[in-house]
């Protein structure tokens, strides 16, 4: 490959502007940074996103995308199901053949006064008592 093929074609590009140099090049003086002002100081730089004082737009949307990895349990209110009382051992598949939820629930927390109750009846890990 040669060389020939990868330069820009003739007359296709410009030289770079040299600033601040003498009045007839018709950016000497203030150097195209207009006069005084923060911006037309040496060392200026400003904030990514920065509008002026105005709240940034990155600040003034909501949040999003983060997933917890905590696993929230589903809770059960034993007394207004009392069907899961007259369980003989509590476990996650007794309680979804009993009580109406999704399959993607993993954890499972029974609530209520009779909860602590069922602590000896409790079979699963992913069961648990309220106060426990």
């Amino acid at each position: 490959m040669s060389l020939e093929n990868l330069t820009p074609a003739l007359g296709s590009t410009h030289s770079k502007k040299r600033v601040g140099r003498g009045q007839g090049s018709g950016t000497g003086k203030t150097a195209a940074k207009g006069h005084k002002g923060q911006r037309a100081r040496a060392g200026f730089s400003i904030k990514r996103g920065f509008e002026g004082g105005q709240q940034p737009l990155q600040r003034r949307l909501p949040k999003v995308g983060f997933n917890s990895r905590v696993v929230k349990p589903y809770a059960i209110n034993v007394d207004k199901n009392r069907e899961i009382l007259e369980l003989e051992e509590i476990t996650i598949d007794s309680i979804k053949s009993i009580h109406k939820m999704t399959t993607k629930i993993k954890r499972v927390k029974l609530i209520g006064s009779e909860a602590k109750a069922l602590v000896a009846k409790i079979k699963d890990d992913n069961v648990t008592v309220s106060g426990n």
